[in-house]
């Protein structure tokens, strides 16, 4: 049971960390600025997903949530919807 916290919380911080950093590299007023809201929204919405699991003990939802949130992010990065740092450990750009 251990594995599953720690890594719940790692990815929960991933996805805030995530979140923080990416910026918007696309122009708001046109469909790709539209499509990197919504993949921001996304990962937004799912955080605030894994964190009510995470509330309620439901670790593998909360887990699950983190890391589709993170997904929604690292693909908009990796198609060039957001800047992103290329260093670290964020993004798999």
């Amino acid at each position: 049971m251990a594995d599953i916290v720690e890594k719940t919380e790692r990815y929960e911080d991933l996805l805030a960390e995530a979140l923080a950093a990416a910026e918007t590299a696309v122009p708001a007023d046109t469909p790709l600025g539209e499509a990197a809201r919504e993949c921001e929204e996304m990962a937004r919405s799912y955080l605030e997903d894994g964190r009510h699991f995470r509330e309620d003990e439901d670790l593998v939802n909360a887990l699950a949530a983190f890391s589709y949130g993170h997904a929604w992010l690292d693909a908009g990065a990796r198609i060039g919807l957001f800047d992103v740092p290329e260093d670290g450990h964020l993004f798999t750009v």
